[in-house]
């Protein structure tokens, strides 16, 4: 970037010279960045000297390029797809989502809904109905039309093929590196894989690419402000924005790198000496307007119809609070009517206010030797269940059956019966099972009859003693009326003794916190009148918010499944470990997600070579050394390359701090990056290595190094390739398998 900077620098001083000197000629002057007044170049060119030459071959060339560039994406991505004719790996999420909009289900999910919606729209529109369940990986599909949504994931994995073509086209005006970058990205087994199924990632990695191509054509416009396709272009970089950010939280990282090069472009407006404030105010105002409030308009507007179609009540209900539950369909809050105030005699749900949190819950199961005292598990589940009904029962146990009713009040001193066993909530002197310092909470006793540890003494935030409990609106703490420690829950997940539900305990630090905060949700008693819940419902804006405190907690806590192979961001450029999609066995149907090996290490090698290239010319610019003049032009591309590399940085580096389970996947964003820097650098390095000998060989030497590149990359896919399309029969490490002497590091598993 230093030297985007520098030399922008030196052209805006000689233009102030020659400014001064003589205005209406230093008007003239060609500036190493063109002015932001001057008439477009033709894109489609050649450099000849000062002159950029537009020519019929040069026209011809790039239009069969581009068909034969199209026609191998096309049909790389569309061969086989129906194969295998089962659910693969994460298609058992994001296939029963589709089904979710199709059936107009409520669902939660940790990433935003475009990506789904889009699946469900490719299903409804190609006939699928919704109904299929996907289960389970290898659940057969049998007479389902599941095809549509396939194909629509990989017709967005052609055209980002397409797209990366066309962005190195644009940047460079190489054919050869446009060319190259197709290959690495055609003959890329892992990219062809993720494109093939029913996937968020074909969408998103779509729409980062159209992101980039808009930026770049956008860019190419900046000497005419305000025309028709400089506007073009940067509201379609918005709106493709909008689309990453929209299909997975990652899109954001394309925020980052659309803002950095928006900051550089405003910083270089203002430092033009021609340009007036106000001017330089119409750029920012353009700007703002394309690039913020368009994406954030229609990225709420996503959220409005996402919710607009999942009016009915479903399995994610209870990730959510009790007023947003009110809107949805069927649900048990929707249209309901509820005594308000809680009394004794009631049977309640309680609901932990922590977002995501779940409804104190217990079961028949005890805690497991080592864990505490081995009495009954309570337990935060974030579903609805009849595990989650407490009965509320007055410190003297005979004063529940009194015919007199009497309303809890702050202050009081109560018993919660769990209704399903009859044991009542109980705290004692022994350590959680996860959080060692806090107490460990039970079910205790037998037919509601426990002992002293079962009382609980009730507050209210902001309520005075005496004041009655309210369903849903009181903000209750229940203290243990013995320790004095509060109930509490937490986003820590059990062990599959607990069913990987939500950790209960009893904090003895009494810090105030949504932890320790619930609320009544559910309420029955026969002896009160009920109102209506319409009166708890909260506002779109109140439900917007929330959804996206939930999805940020829940992604930040997401942990691997029992047996399932993780990976570590450090191992991904390395291409160290796959992941399966389908099948283990010599008799399935095996699909395994693997770059292509001479792919992934090239990129890597390149990667690594462009630090030294881009370091090595900056200093050399600093020091004013003549070699920069000679190596200019290679500069455009090596300039381009460096925002590249930013892009690669933001799509990967970020992963290193982060908690969450993480795997394989998550690289192919920073791997389109790295390959369109691959592209780009073998073609400056090759443009240079080529200035070395007569024109006429010049051209061989350059086109024979890169067809040699693409060729090798062929070959590599040619030996790989059954693992994206899949393979029957014998394990690679076998005489006579298809993958035979192929598994090049023990880590692959295939």
């Amino acid at each position: 970037m230093t030297m985007l900077s520098r030399g922008d620098g030196e052209a805006r001083q000689r233009r102030r010279k020659l400014a001064d000197r003589d205005g209406s000629e230093g008007l003239k002057v060609q500036s190493e960045r063109p002015s932001y007044n001057e008439p477009a170049r033709p894109t489609n060119r050649y450099k000849k000297g000062d002159t950029f030459v537009v020519t019929s071959d040069r026209r011809r060339g790039e239009s069969v390029a581009t068909v034969i560039v199209l026609g191998a994406a096309t049909a790389s991505r569309l061969y086989g797809l129906k194969e295998p004719d089962h659910v693969c790996w994460d298609e058992t999420h994001f296939g029963k989502m589709g089904s979710y909009y199709i059936n107009r289900t409520f669902f939660f999910d940790v990433h935003p809904p475009l990506g789904k919606m889009l699946i469900g729209l490719a299903g409804y529109v190609s006939g699928y109905d919704g109904s299929f369940p996907f289960n389970k990986p290898g659940e057969k599909f049998g007479n389902v039309q599941y095809l549509g949504m396939r194909a629509m994931c990989a017709s967005l994995g052609t055209l980002t093929v397409f797209l990366g073509y066309l962005t190195v086209l644009e940047l460079t005006n190489s054919l050869p590196a446009a060319l190259l970058v197709a290959a690495l990205l055609i003959f890329d087994t892992g990219l062809l894989t993720l494109s093939q199924y029913i996937l968020l990632d074909p969408i998103l990695l779509f729409f980062i690419m159209t992101a980039m191509y808009s930026m770049a054509r956008f860019q190419q416009c900046h000497n005419s402000p305000f025309s028709r396709r400089w506007w073009l272009w940067l509201a379609s970089t918005g709106v493709t924005i909008f689309g990453a950010m929209s299909v997975k939280f990652v899109g954001f990282f394309l925020v980052a790198l659309v803002g950095s090069r928006t900051a550089r472009d405003l910083w270089l407006i203002l430092g033009d000496l021609r340009l007036s404030v106000w001017k330089f105010m119409q750029h920012f105002a353009a700007r703002a307007l394309c690039l913020i409030l368009l994406p954030l308009s229609l990225y709420t507007a996503c959220f409005a119809i996402h919710f607009a179609i999942l009016s009915n009540s479903g399995n994610g209900d209870g990730f959510f609070s009790s007023g947003f539950q009110a809107h949805l369909k069927g649900n048990t809050l929707h249209n309901a009517s509820l005594p308000e105030f809680v009394a004794y005699g009631s049977v309640v749900t309680l609901k932990n206010l922590r977002t995501a949190g779940g409804y104190l819950h217990s079961h028949w199961h005890l805690y497991p030797e080592g864990n505490g005292a081995s009495q009954q598990q309570v337990t935060a589940y974030t579903h609805k269940d009849g595990n989650n009904l407490w009965l509320v029962k007055g410190h003297d146990e005979k004063q529940g059956s009194e015919q007199v009713l009497r309303f809890v009040k702050v202050g009081d001193v109560l018993r919660l019966e769990h209704v399903a066993t009859r044991r009542n909530l109980h705290s004692h002197n022994l350590p959680a099972p996860l959080t060692k310092r806090h107490l460990q909470v039970t079910g205790y006793g037998q037919n509601g009859t426990g002992d002293a540890n079962d009382l609980w003494r009730i507050e209210v935030v902001g309520a005075q003693p005496g004041e009655r409990v309210s369903a849903i609106r009181s903000r209750l703490r229940l203290l243990h009326h013995l320790s004095g420690c509060a109930l509490n829950s937490h986003a820590k997940t059990l062990p599959q003794w607990g069913w990987e539900q939500l950790e209960v305990t009893c904090n003895p630090y009494r810090r105030l916190s949504s932890n320790s905060l619930w609320n009544v949700e559910e309420h029955w008693n026969d002896k009160l009148p009920n109102i209506s819940f319409d009166l708890f419902r909260p506002s779109f804006l109140e439900i917007f918010i929330e959804s996206h405190i939930v999805m940020a907690q829940s992604n930040s806590g997401l942990k691997p499944k029992e047996n399932e192979v993780t990976s570590r961001p450090w191992q991904w450029p390395l291409n160290y470990r796959g992941q399966r999609f389908s099948g283990v066995n010599e008799t399935d149907f095996r699909v395994y997600l693997l770059g292509n090996p001479v792919v992934w290490w090239l990129n890597l090698a390149t990667l690594v070579l462009f630090v030294f290239i881009f370091t090595g010319l900056s200093i050399a610019e600093h020091h004013g050394s003549t070699c920069i003049r000679r190596l200019q032009g290679g500069m455009q591309g090596i300039q381009a390359a460096g925002w590249l590399f930013l892009g690669w940085l933001l799509h990967y580096i970020p992963f290193f701090t982060m908690s969450r389970v993480l795997y394989f996947h998550h690289y192919f964003p920073a791997m389109l990056f790295n390959s369109l820097i691959t592209a780009i650098t073998w073609d400056v390095l090759l443009h240079w290595g080529s200035g070395l000998v007569s024109p006429s060989l010049a051209r061989q030497l350059h086109g024979g190094g890169m067809l040699l590149i693409a060729v090798v990359c062929g070959y590599s896919f040619y030996l790989f390739h059954p693992l994206a399309y899949g393979t029957v029969g014998p394990l690679a490490d076998e005489p006579g398998a298809t993958m035979f002497g192929l598994r090049w590091l023990d880590s692959w598993e295939f």
